[in-house]
Order: C-alpha cells, then sequence, then structure tokens
C-alpha cells in the first residue's frame, strides 16, 4: 500500500460538506436508544476501563456492531464518545470498514465517484457470535460480517487491557478477518474518488472538547503534519488525557493514520489508504493495535516509552 501525504486531505469546505451529508443521510433515523447492551467489561487495576457491547435497535444505516464505549483512564476521565450529533455513525473504539465488495460497514453516506456522498442501501452488520474466553482481562470473540443475509467477513476479536503505570493502562487488539467465501477487496471514500479520506479499519472516536486536542508522533506535530503518514505511534492529547496508538507489528506499522483534530477528534489506522486491499480467501488479513490510555499529557519521551512497555509481548 501506498502512503498519501497530509498535502491530500479534502480541503476544510469538502470535510465539513461531506460531514453535513453524513449526518443528513440518517437524519430521519428512529430516536437514539437508551444504553447498549454490554457484552464485556474490560478490568485493570481494580477498576472497571471498559465496556464492550451493541445497541440492538440501532439504525441500519449505522451500520450495527459491536464497540467499546464508554473507556476511560484508570482516573476515570471519559476518552470515547458515542453517536455524537456531527457523526452518529462514530461508536466509540472499535472496528469500521466504509466498503467491503461495496457494502458498507462504516455507517452513514457511501462516497460514489463522481456523484459525492450518496444515501445507498448498502449497509452491512458486525454480528457477534460467541465467545472463544471471556474474563475481567480481556475476550477473544467471534463475529461475522454480513449484508443482505450474505456472510461477507468471519472475524476473530481479541482485546485485552493491561495496567502499566499508577496513571495508564494499554487497549491491546487484534482483529483477524477471514472472506467467508472468495476474496473480498476492501476500499474507503479515498480510493473511491475523495483523496485523504482513507479511513477505515481501527478507529477511536474521541470526545469533542471545548477546544481540539494535540496530535503528535515522534517527530510532527499537528493534524495536517500527521493525517496520511506513517508512524511508529500517535498521541492525541485532550483535557486531562492522552491516548497513544501505535501498530504493534510491521505490518500495522505500515498502515498510514487518519486523523482529525479540528472538525472532531479522531484517530484512526488505514488499511485502504490510496488504494484498494485485496484479502485472499486462504490468507487472512490480520491487523494489531496497541492504545496506551493515560491520565494527564504525556510528552513525546513517556510516550514513546510506555507504547514500547505495552507492544513488547
Amino acid at each position: 500500500m501506498t502512503t498519501d501525504h497530509a498535502s491530500t486531505a479534502p480541503s476544510g469546505h469538502q470535510e465539513a460538506t461531506a460531514s453535513a451529508a453524513s449526518a443528513a443521510s440518517v437524519s430521519d433515523a428512529p430516536p437514539v436508544p437508551d444504553a447498549a447492551s454490554v457484552l464485556a467489561e474490560l478490568r485493570c487495576a481494580g477498576r472497571t476501563v471498559a465496556r464492550y457491547g451493541v445497541r440492538p435497535d440501532l439504525d441500519p444505516r449505522l451500520s450495527p456492531r459491536p464497540f467499546l464505549h464508554p473507556v476511560t483512564t484508570l482516573g476515570g476521565v471519559p476518552v470515547t464518545e458515542e453517536m455524537p450529533g456531527d457523526h452518529l455513525h462514530h461508536l466509540g473504539a472499535g472496528i469500521a470498514v466504509p466498503d467491503v465488495d461495496g457494502r458498507n460497514f462504516w455507517g452513514g453516506r457511501t462516497f460514489v465517484r463522481d456523484r459525492g456522498p450518496v444515501a445507498l442501501d448498502n449497509h452491512g452488520t458486525q454480528r457477534h457470535t460467541g465467545w472463544a474466553r471471556r474474563e475481567d482481562g480481556g475476550f477473544e470473540e467471534e463475529l461475522v460480517w454480513e449484508a443482505d443475509g450474505d456472510v461477507l467477513l468471519r472475524e476473530r476479536r481479541t482485546v485485552t487491557a493491561t495496567a502499566l503505570t499508577g496513571h495508564a493502562w494499554a487497549l491491546d487488539l487484534t482483529f483477524t478477518l477471514t472472506p467467508a467465501g472468495g476474496a473480498v477487496t476492501i476500499g474507503s471514500p479515498a480510493t473511491n474518488g475523495r483523496p485523504g479520506a482513507g479511513y477505515g479499519g481501527f478507529f477511536w472516536r474521541a470526545p469533542k472538547e471545548a477546544s481540539a486536542p494535540a496530535v503528535f508522533t515522534h517527530d510532527a506535530e499537528g493534524e495536517d503534519a500527521v493525517h496520511g503518514r506513517t508512524a511508529d505511534w500517535i498521541a492525541l492529547a485532550g483535557d486531562g488525557w492522552t491516548l497513544v496508538l501505535a501498530g504493534a507489528d510491521g505490518t500495522t506499522r505500515r498502515d498510514p493514520w487518519f486523523v482529525r483534530t479540528t472538525e472532531y477528534p479522531g484517530v484512526g489506522s488505514s488499511l485502504a489508504w490510496s488504494r484498494r486491499l485485496t484479502v485472499p480467501a486462504d490468507r487472512p488479513l490480520v491487523r494489531r493495535l496497541v492504545t496506551v490510555v493515560a491520565d494527564g499529557r504525556l510528552d513525546r519521551r513517556t510516550a514513546a516509552g510506555l507504547v514500547k512497555e505495552a507492544t513488547a509481548a
């Protein structure tokens, strides 16, 4: 996969237009459900740091799927957001892909080449099918990705919570996608004609605050400098919290980062940044991402040290 640079990102007007269109696509959706059904809780250092669940009555146009929310620091500061008004299909932290063989597992409108964002009846669902393991410190889960009654992918998802210090813990998430039949291809708005919008994969929606969060890597700082680039880790720092996302293996580290801070706070690892990704039937797609969740604002040296510790296993 080739890497586009931050200069390929859409302008603020393009981004705002696409976001408004996405929100408009679900403007007539049913009322927001009262609460998610909790499938599992993650505990470390003697406290619950995340809940993992689904919304059984979620509008199908939001691409229902299991997700982590709320996720908190060890000090109790929330670091995820669920169904915000700007993007109703943003569901905490989890796996979301806008184009799997033309089916939308991200939610909202689909970007169509030469047409822009279009409301299509093409949304899929990630459905929990069982546990291989479930305990306080993590779980191993089986899922299917289905649309129109067909299963496109089977997934194994492993999630673990580990304390690092008295002020930081690590969320370790590995997902393995195996085509249910023949090969499938994964795309993004960027591969469909919207440069800079190569999102899709692991995505973390952070809380929107009065000021935009800071974002930095080991050698760059600011949305324009880090968006669309590869880096061993990337940090998002808000009011009293820092998230440090890192690819935990060589393949994952080659995926560029999708970054938003000005319009909304979110970071994701991009599977199809500038060209479609083929997943052969006999060679599953595997990605492992580790996220350090810390109280306070970390500097580069501390962020790098915590990532090194969290990805050592």
